[in-house]
């Protein structure tokens, strides 16, 4: 059993997002506490001002909670299970006693459920959620596993968990979903989670899911005016569809707010470089082609977006460590990171494989050569010995 434990900024963006999965088919709401009413007849503003009449108490910045708890695919779980395990966990880190939310998600390979709550009290205090996982949601699910006879997860499996592409976001595939409603989504799923500085690593990161913030051309409007606009991209990464203007969409996640998040993005991003970097060289080590260090970085949670010229020639990367929650432009890492420099030094390690390789084809002929000699020698020899044994005889 996993725990991941996030607080958002904002209750509504937690709650958004399971109700998203709900409308797609991809998660049902299977128990609430704390409500008045059933859980059936409650509409989405009444679930929301279940926890606003406790957050209003009090001004906190952190005030919710949006926990997924992971189970592994072996671990029979029916509703009612998952319901239980949701309840004991709660009370063991303190918020038995919260209006909570509990939505079983079925949009990956193992049993998960996510619960919405608040941290605020009906008195107007505040749970500490200081260090939580540590403190209480770690002992807690190992104590649950031993009390429900659940899978314990190893290290592996908790690698598996935390390095997973973010899984509050689906890639947008166009005219399936309103476009406003999609963009939505994968705004609310990455905007307050990841540490980018730019725009270019923003959209570097939001060009996974098929989604980009366009400031529109050096002359237009759009741009003059800092203005920003959310398009839909297709597989190639053209621009589709209606532009949606930044300040309609939920969070107003515009060009002069993003800035903001760029500067306070800026210290955490500092302490994971070293950690990028090693993964980086580390793979390279292994491997010799770009592909296949692309390859062996994603199996560690780290993406690499590639920027392309008109003739497809690579001219920039990018790294999303999905583990850390960062983004770096390549050349950002230091010199040795860069697009030009990750390709040299790809091709050098190649080079080198060959030069230390033997020459399997001068080889070959070289042994082609030697046979008719040795078998020249073999025959000459050969005739000699029966020479001696007849004028032996």
């Amino acid at each position: 059993m996993v725990a991941r434990i996030s607080t958002p900024s904002k209750v509504a963006k937690a709650l958004n997002y399971n109700e998203y999965k709900v409308g797609e088919g991809m998660a049902e709401l299977i128990w609430t506490a704390g409500y008045l009413k059933d859980m059936e007849q409650l509409n989405f503003y009444e679930k929301l001002e279940g926890f606003q009449r406790l957050i209003d108490l009090n001004n906190s910045k952190t005030n919710s909670l949006h926990i997924s708890l992971n189970f592994a695919e072996s671990d029979v779980l029916d509703r009612g299970k998952l319901i239980q395990l949701a309840d004991d966990y709660l009370a063991r880190i303190g918020f038995g006693e919260q209006p909570y939310l509990v939505y079983q998600h079925f949009d990956a390979g193992h049993p998960h459920v996510h619960v919405v709550t608040c941290s605020i009290r009906e008195d107007g205090s505040r749970i500490d959620t200081y260090k939580i996982g540590e403190r209480l949601s770690k002992p807690a699910t190992i104590e649950l596993e031993q009390l429900y006879g659940l899978i314990v997860a190893d290290k592996k499996q908790q690698r598996e968990v935390f390095r997973q592409a973010p899984i509050n976001a689906q890639k947008v595939a166009y005219g399936k979903v309103p476009t406003r409603r999609a963009i939505s989504n994968v705004l609310l799923s990455v905007l307050d989670k990841y540490h980018y500085t730019s725009l270019p690593e923003l959209n570097a990161l939001l060009r996974l899911y098929n989604v980009t913030a366009d400031r529109g051309s050096p002359d237009s409007q759009t741009y003059l005016n800092n203005g920003l606009v959310y398009r839909v991209l297709d597989e190639k990464g053209n621009k589709i569809g209606v532009p949606i203007k930044a300040s309609s969409l939920h969070g107003q996640p515009t060009l002069k707010n993003l800035t903001e998040k760029f500067v306070a993005n800026g210290q955490p991003k500092q302490k994971e470089k070293i950690k990028l970097r090693t993964a980086i060289d580390l793979a390279l080590h292994q491997q010799v082609t770009l592909d296949r260090l692309v390859a062996i970085l994603k199996r560690q949670g780290i993406d690499v977006v590639m920027h392309r010229s008109v003739k497809g020639e690579i001219f920039g990367m990018t790294f999303i460590d999905h583990t850390t929650k960062c983004v770096f432009k390549g050349s950002d890492l230091g010199k040795d990171y860069g697009a030009k420099a990750i390709q040299e030094r790809c091709i050098l390690r190649v080079s080198k494989q060959q030069q230390l390789a033997p020459d399997i084809t001068g080889l070959t002929d070289a042994l082609q050569e030697g046979r008719p000699e040795q078998m020249d020698w073999q025959l000459k020899r050969s005739r000699k010995k029966k020479k001696r044994q007849n004028l032996g005889g």
